[in-house]
């Protein structure tokens, strides 16, 4: 999971350019001057608030009925400028044209308003997926802005923008009709042109759009009744939604298909999974929609190949099978009549910038027919643990579409297509979360997965064709709460939002906290069991899949948890100039949660110029614990409503009441009846701030006691690194002084060592062993041989030494003769060589024995100082 950094901005803080994104209007503050008690709920439509859209860095806020533009990374670099030019700093003069150049940069704002036709509040902000629409939702109505250039935001004029902005169905989606659940984008729109809109009242509609053509905005080009088709029988009949006004009276269906929200995969997601609207009631319901596509639509290069294998192999398996039942076969041969018509249109080419690559435009196949098949309602299998359905009312529905599979598709070919990585990685299965309004968040499984589907033509459906077949089931995998008991409450509305890390990383965001959730801890595992490359036990498995539970973690939560002050749908940015941090906001201010990036992600490269010189880059030490920054309520600065009430009667019927005398009537007792709620309300609202103040002003002495702890601890441990230590001694001296004392220490131990052996050696008194005693004795003869003992000594000393002496002598004596002997082979030889006449002696006999006679004199050479050196080292040991 991220690890938050911080809680807090300071260039989208109150006194920060950046914080006039999210400054309530003064519309929205004179809206608000009396108390929500007065304020009619029953005219309120609930739904998501998703009031922050991007394009990278630029921003659209919603605030009542304006949007604010506004680039971030350009406030955050302005607002790093104002810092530091507030700051002293010795000027030189080869920067004053760098400071001119920067205050002439600072004259522009970054930051635009944009005016919005609206009648109502503004409730979603949906971005076209190129960017270049926006659609802008109220309550009922939806309108489609054209999105200005970014060069705006830095030009000199800073006034309002009134840009192109389109109504969308002006005769369709209006007050008088059911309020807009969602507003999607199709993923396989060409250019992002192609949006759907779902209405509570489970009508389905799908617009393409065109600038040129203000009819594609009046009318759309599929309009699909669910209702209609929950009952349908066959292709021939209308699905289509009623022009007329609708029946609002009770009838089941209309409770049971209330729609909650809608949902597409993304565009990189395998199989059907990116032309399936997956829509959820209210009621629990889940129902799906495959496939569903504008007239015009640009498939992925992968799409329509990866298709046509599975729906060719599908049917070459079945055509004979006598097992399959007539339902699939007739899936089968529609599959492949709606393939066989994609394949036989040659794709328009539609040629984009130099960035974007060559899109193909396919038409949408009319066979078997324009509308699909309503696959639904889901059977949500589940164990006795997890429960068959939520606890209450279901509020938002996210899809995450199986890994796209190109590895057998492009098996021997040499090109490689350009595919995400994240579209590659992870489960080959859908997965589809659901949030409730009590926080719980469900995670189901598409075992089965979702297929194109049909109903049969008049002509099966007479030849006895059974429609009706087993529902289709999703497997309910875990199940997580986001709220506790206390928080929980009826009119809450949480909504999903995507992280930008992985696609199974998201956010849930509702009145009370932003929760984040991570399903990678058990996907991959999943993954690799179904794929079997795992080796171990079946069991052991099982068993670990089961205990692997995502990852959950409540990033912020806010201190009132009101209903009447939701949070916007969370905004995840990473970007090199931004940062990694999330974005959501409340009525009256921003709320942002920064994270830590991976290390050196997103290093900038330093350039040293011989106009600055190089500073070293120091990184704080974080030894902090981050918390959310405390807002005071806002109640202390709102105004007091009785001014307005006051105001109000002075324009009544009754205003001649208000300059006389009090009087006791009905009339007076109403009024300040009105008054006393008035003021009751706002000394209320005081009172629970204050408290709030109080309780935060005595948290915050306990949290400066820790701070104060762990800010010691760092200091200690950075003196220990630097060397200091409390006495003020430095480590050089301190390791000197131990080595010293060391020194010192090992002296006295080897001189009381000394003392103790000299007393051992003292007080010890044994008698010698028998080995001692005949070493002695050789000793002692050995030194009478060598020294010549005089003749009083003993016989045997005496008979000893001379036999060695007289042993020695006749050693020398041999030498002698041995030596006299070789002297006259020598002259022989020489004889005998000067002589020719007498026998000749062989070359090699001589030879031999000439090496015999000097291998023994140096034998006997050796044998002498061998008794010579032993002699003498006898000699010198006694």
């Amino acid at each position: 999971m991220p690890k938050v950094k911080s809680y807090s901005a300071s260039w989208l803080a109150k006194n920060a350019p950046g914080h006039q994104l999210f400054e309530p209007s003064a519309d929205t503050l004179r809206s608000r001057t009396f108390s929500p008690t007065y304020s009619s709920k029953k005219n309120q439509t609930p739904g998501p608030r998703r009031t922050i859209a991007r394009r990278g860095t630029e921003f659209f806020v919603a605030v009542g009925r304006e949007i604010r533009w506004g680039d971030l990374a350009y406030l955050k670099e302005e607002w790093s400028k104002t810092k530091a030019s507030s700051s002293p700093r010795i000027k030189r003069e080869d920067s004053l044209h760098s400071i001119e150049t920067s205050d002439e940069a600072m004259s522009a704002a970054g930051f635009r308003m944009i005016k919005t036709p609206v009648a109502d509040d503004i409730r979603q902000l949906v971005m076209s997926p190129q960017g270049n629409y926006l659609a802008v939702l109220t309550a009922h109505t939806v309108h489609i802005c054209v999105l200005p250039d970014a060069s705006h935001l830095t030009s000199e004029d800073t006034g309002p923008l009134k840009p192109k902005i389109f109504t969308l169905g002006p005769t369709t989606h209006v007050t008088s009709r059911s309020p807009i659940m969602s507003a999607l984008w199709h993923p396989l729109g060409v250019h992002g042109s192609a949006i759907v809109t779902v209405t509570a009242d489970a009508i389905v509609r799908v617009w393409e759009l065109s600038i040129t053509d203000r009819w594609s905005f009046d009318s759309p080009t599929t309009s699909i009744d669910l209702k209609k088709l929950v009952d349908g029988t066959s292709l021939d009949q209308d699905f289509s939604a009623s022009t007329a006004a609708t029946n609002k009276a009770f009838s089941p269906d209309s409770f049971e298909m209330e729609v909650a929200a809608a949902a597409f995969a993304n565009k990189g997601s395998g199989g059907w999974n990116p032309m399936t609207l997956w829509v959820a009631m209210r009621e629990g319901d889940v129902y799906a929609l495959c496939p569903l596509l504008p007239t015009r639509w640009a498939p992925p290069p992968t799409l329509i190949p990866s298709l046509s294998v599975s729906i060719v192999t599908t049917v070459a398996s079945i055509e004979d099978d006598p097992a399959v039942s007539e339902n699939e076969k007739l899936l089968a041969q529609q599959q492949l009549e709606w393939m066989g018509e994609l394949d036989t249109q040659e794709p328009q080419i539609l040629e984009g910038s130099l960035t974007e690559p060559i899109v193909e435009v396919y038409t949408r196949p009319s066979r078997p027919g324009i509308v699909p098949r309503l696959q639904g309602p889901f059977e949500l299998a589940s164990d006795a643990e997890t429960g068959d359905e939520l606890d209450t009312s279901i509020t938002d529905i996210m899809v995450i579409g199986k890994k796209t599979e190109t590895d057998d598709l492009m098996m021997g070919e040499d090109e490689d297509l350009e595919l995400d990585e994240g579209d590659q990685e992870g489960l080959s299965l859908a997965i589809i979360c659901l949030v409730a309004t009590s926080g719980q968040v469900r995670v189901y499984l598409d075992l089965d997965g979702v297929q194109a589907q049909w109903l049969p033509p008049k002509s099966r459906q007479r030849a006895g064709y059974h429609i009706r077949s087993e529902p289709p089931s999703i497997m309910a995998f875990q199940a997580m709460d986001t709220m506790s008991p206390v928080e929980v409450s009826e009119d809450s509305w949480p909504v999903f939002s995507e992280d930008v890390m992985s696609r199974y990383n998201f956010y849930v965001t509702h009145h009370a906290a932003i929760t984040f959730i991570s399903l990678t801890s058990w996907v991959f595992r999943l993954e690799g069991e179904l794929n079997g490359d795992s080796e171990t036990g079946t069991d052991f498995r099982i068993g670990l899949l089961i205990n692997s539970q995502s990852v959950r973690e409540r990033l912020f939560s806010q201190p009132a948890a009101d209903v009447g002050v939701p949070l916007a749908a969370s905004t995840v940015v990473r970007d090199p100039d931004l940062g990694y941090f999330l974005l959501s906001a409340t009525p009256y201010e921003p709320i942002t949660i920064t994270f830590e990036t991976p290390d050196d992600e997103f290093a900038p490269i330093r350039q040293e110029t011989p106009e600055y010189e190089a500073e070293p880059a120091m990184a704080p030490l974080d030894f902090y614990e981050p918390r959310p920054v405390f807002q005071p309520s806002h109640a202390f600065d709102e105004g007091s409503s009785l001014p307005a009430l006051l105001e109000r009667l002075r324009s009544s019927r009754h205003k001649t009441l208000v300059n006389q005398e009090v009087r006791l009537s009905p009339l007076t007792l109403q009024i300040f009846t009105d008054a006393h709620k008035v003021l009751s309300d706002e000394t209320y609202r005081l009172g629970i701030a204050a408290a709030e103040v109080f309780r935060r002003c005595e948290s915050l002495q306990t949290e400066l006691r820790q701070q104060i702890v762990k800010a010691n601890e760092v200091k200690g441990k950075v003196d220990a690194i630097a060397g200091v230590h409390r006495d003020g001694e430095s480590e050089n001296a301190m390791y000197e002084r131990r080595i010293a004392a060391a020194k010192d220490r090992q002296g006295a131990l080897a001189q009381r060592l000394e003392g103790l052996r000299r007393t051992v050696g003292k007080a010890t008194s044994r008698e010698l062993s028998d080995k001692e005693r005949a070493f002695i004795q050789e000793v002692r003869s050995v030194e009478g041989s060598l020294a010549k003992p005089a003749e009083a000594q003993a016989e045997a000393t005496r008979a000893q030494s001379q036999e060695l002496w007289r042993r020695l002598e006749q050693v020398k004596g041999l030498q002698a003769e041995l030596l006299e002997e070789v002297e006259v082979l020598q002259k022989k030889g020489d004889i005998a060589a000067m002589a020719p006449s007498e026998i000749k002696i062989p070359q090699d006999v001589r030879r031999s024995k000439l090496q015999q006679v000097q291998s023994m004199l140096s034998r006997e050479t050796a044998l002498v100082d061998a008794v010579t050196a032993r002699l003498e080292r006898l000699q010198s040991s006694l």
